[in-house]
C-alpha cells in the first residue's frame, strides 16, 4: 500500500509535520500490509507551485509529488489555520491537480492551530475542498491546537482516523464477497 502524507506546516519543526508523522504512524500500525510512506512537505515546493500558477507547466519536484499525490493509495493532508481556514500554500498545491486526480480516493483531514476556536476548519473548509475533488474523506478529522499536544484525547483522535483510513485503502489480498462493488468502484461508476 502506498501512503502519501502531504504537510502544509511553514516552519521547521513543525507541528504540522509532527501531526502528519503521528497519523502516518497510526495508519502503518493499523495496517495489515506493508505500507511505503511518502511526505511531501509543501513548503519545499512554494516556489515551483508559483511558477506552475504563472506559466503553466510544473518543475520536476512538483510534478513528482503531484504523481505520488495520484498515485497513492490514500492520502493524509495535514494544514496549518491561518485566517481561520487552510493556508494558501495548501490549497494552491491542490489547485493544480487534474480535477479528477483524487476521485474515490481516502483522504483522513488533519490541521493543526494555535487555539481551539479554529477547530472548525475540518469541517467548513476542508470537508468541502476534497468533497469537490471527489475524494472520500474518512469521518474522523482531526485537529490539534497548542494546548492537545501531550492533553488527553489527541491520541485517541489520531489512532481512530488511522483505523479509519487504514480500512479505506486497499489490501494487498483484499476479499469481497461475490457481487460486492467496493466503494471506490462505485463512485467511479457514477461519473459522466
Amino acid at each position: 500500500m502506498k501512503l502519501v502524507v502531504v504537510s502544509a506546516g511553514l516552519s521547521v519543526p513543525s507541528s504540522t509535520r509532527l501531526l502528519a508523522d503521528r497519523l502516518a504512524a497510526a495508519v502503518v500500525r493499523r495496517a495489515d500490509t506493508e505500507v511505503d510512506v511518502q511526505v511531501i512537505e509543501v513548503r519545499d515546493l512554494a516556489v515551483e507551485i508559483a511558477h506552475h500558477l504563472t506559466n503553466g507547466f510544473p518543475g520536476q519536484a512538483l510534478a513528482a509529488a503531484q504523481d505520488a499525490v495520484t498515485g497513492a493509495d490514500g492520502l493524509i493532508v495535514v494544514t496549518p489555520v491561518f485566517s481561520a481556514s487552510y493556508s494558501g500554500l495548501f490549497k494552491s498545491f491542490f489547485d493544480l491537480l487534474d480535477k479528477d486526480a483524487l476521485t474515490g480516493k481516502p483522504v483522513l483531514l488533519a490541521a493543526t492551530g494555535g487555539t481551539a476556536r479554529h477547530s472548525l476548519v475540518l469541517d467548513h473548509a476542508l470537508r468541502p475542498l476534497f468533497s469537490y475533488l471527489k475524494a472520500v474523506a474518512v469521518p474522523t478529522g482531526v485537529y490539534a491546537a497548542s494546548e492537545d499536544w501531550g492533553a488527553e484525547g489527541l491520541a485517541q483522535r489520531i489512532e481512530r482516523a488511522g483505523r479509519e483510513l487504514s480500512s479505506l485503502m486497499p489490501k494487498a489480498e483484499r476479499r469481497t464477497e461475490p457481487g460486492v462493488v467496493p466503494f471506490a468502484e462505485q463512485l467511479a461508476a457514477l461519473e459522466p
